[in-house]
């Protein structure tokens, strides 16, 4: 059996996916022109960079809640709300 050719850098995992999942894979890879590998690691690479990216935004959004903007206002509510919701 030929062995896998390692990549440094690189590390070799188990994987237990059922055999229909495992067919549509092969032949999703082979429509792609890449290896199973090649395909998942792609897929997992964008799941990261999603999740960081996500994880990013997030802290931005975070931040901006520390920073109201200015409305002009002054700090002074120009109406009271009974006022505003005056029927």
């Amino acid at each position: 059996m030929k062995q896998p050719l390692e990549r440094p850098g690189t590390q070799n995992v188990t994987l237990v996916l059922p055999k229909g999942v495992l067919t549509r894979v092969k032949v999703l890879a082979a429509e792609r022109g890449t290896s199973i590998s090649a395909l998942l690691t792609g897929l997992l690479e964008r799941a990261v960079d999603d999740d960081d990216a996500y994880a990013r935004a997030r802290q931005r959004g975070l931040s901006a809640l520390d920073r109201p903007v200015d409305l002009g206002t002054r700090g002074r509510r120009p109406a009271s709300r009974d006022a505003l919701h005056e029927r």
